[in-house]
């Protein structure tokens, strides 16, 4: 990987993190055009989700700093319960990174055939959640949480969009459109970077965590992924409150098309 590809890779991952169109499915795509392949490519999408992350975090830094001084006040506050949401919404997640690892960085190496079946997924979630008019809820309930916490998990499978099905998800439920996109970029931090952690810890334990990528296209690509990532996330929230998410589900049912085309033409 050159420091090119890194900075084209980058971009693609800090716009669609935030947009619902699925960050690792774009990745795959990219990869596979620009002809990478092996562990290196999950080493660095791994590096630019901790780029969109801290994007994340200086967006909402603001909602971060309320969450965190009302739950160190150590009292069952709005606070508080919007913090156990997020615990509860990490759950599914935490047993997937623990139990099927292995099983999902065998799925990331699987090609672009599980990529574009992924995408039309997505789309699906996009443009149901549009038609459907479930009932509005004030706030996010806790088996809210837990369900948004299970389609977060389901999108770590490559080319289903983590936003998109956890936005959407929280739409069917019934919950506002203008609490969800907030709720969806805090959920995960932490799994995010609890991940970049365990690369840590593994490369100090001799495991190359990063192979032999160098480090000019590394920090060209971690630069990309977060300044476009926080453009991205600030116009989403905006997208989700005016709720055309339909469009995006537009443009994953033609890129899925698109991708099991060339996925099954070898192209």
């Amino acid at each position: 990987m050159d420091w090119l590809q890194a900075l084209i890779l980058g971009i693609v991952q800090g716009l669609t993190e935030y947009l619902p169109v699925s960050s690792s499915g774009h990745l795959a795509i990219g990869q596979h055009l620009f002809g990478l392949q092996g562990e290196d490519n999950l080493a660095f999408t791994v590096l630019v989700h901790v780029a969109t992350v801290l994007s994340t975090i200086v967006v909402l830094w603001s909602e971060i700093d309320w969450l965190v001084k009302g739950v160190l006040k150590l009292k069952m506050n709005d606070e508080m319960r919007y913090f156990i949401n997020i615990v509860i919404s990490m759950i599914p997640v935490g047993i997937v990174g623990v139990f099927f690892k292995d099983q999902v960085e065998e799925v990331f190496g699987s090609g672009l055939l599980i990529v574009g079946i992924m995408l039309l997924v997505t789309a699906a979630l996009l443009i149901f959640s549009y038609y459907a008019k479930p009932r509005p809820k004030e706030k996010i309930s806790w088996r809210d949480a837990l369900i948004i916490g299970i389609a977060q998990a389901c999108a770590v499978m490559p080319g289903l969009s983590r936003s998109g099905s956890t936005i959407a998800t929280g739409l069917l439920l019934g919950n506002k459109k203008e609490s969800l996109a907030q709720f969806s970029f805090l959920m995960v931090i932490p799994p995010i970077l609890g991940e970049a952690l365990l690369d840590i810890i593994k490369g100090l334990k001799g495991e190359a965590a990063f192979g032999g990528i160098d480090t000019l296209p590394l920090v060209v690509g971690f630069i990309a992924a977060f300044v476009s990532g926080c453009l991205a996330c600030k116009w989403m929230i905006g997208i989700v409150k005016r709720g055309k998410l339909v469009y995006f589900g537009i443009y994953c049912a033609l890129a899925g098309v698109v991708t099991i085309l060339c996925s099954t033409l070898n192209f």
